[in-house]
């Protein structure tokens, strides 16, 4: 199963979609997809649904970024070798660290 939300810009829904990789509409069991379904204790409550008994989705709907409210998004730059050499960039002696825009996310 993989969580996904989907629908219009700022009216997302959350679903899932199920081994058969058909996408679920999951509203009825939860409002959205936030920080707090993602620890491994509410991960595991909605592992349990049982994808096939939510209602399909019908047509194509676009897919958003898959959780609301992301927070800050920290990165690591140049992080393995080949990456640093991809760039002609010397290794760092240290993690490069940078910040990324919440706004900067978007849908697959």
């Amino acid at each position: 199963m993989k969580l996904v939300r989907y629908g219009r810009l700022g009216r997302e829904k959350p679903g899932l979609i199920d081994e058969d990789g058909k996408l679920r509409d999951l509203s009825e069991r939860i409002a959205d997809i936030t920080a707090d379904q993602l620890p491994p204790k509410s991960l595991a409550k909605l592992g349990r649904i049982n994808g096939k008994r939510l209602p399909l989705v019908k047509g194509r709907p676009r897919y958003g970024v898959p959780w609301n409210g992301p927070g800050k998004i920290v990165c690591i730059g140049l992080n393995y070798v080949d990456h640093a050499k991809e760039t002609g960039s010397p290794i760092p002696d240290q993690p490069i660290i940078f910040l990324k825009a919440n706004s900067a996310l978007n849908g697959p």
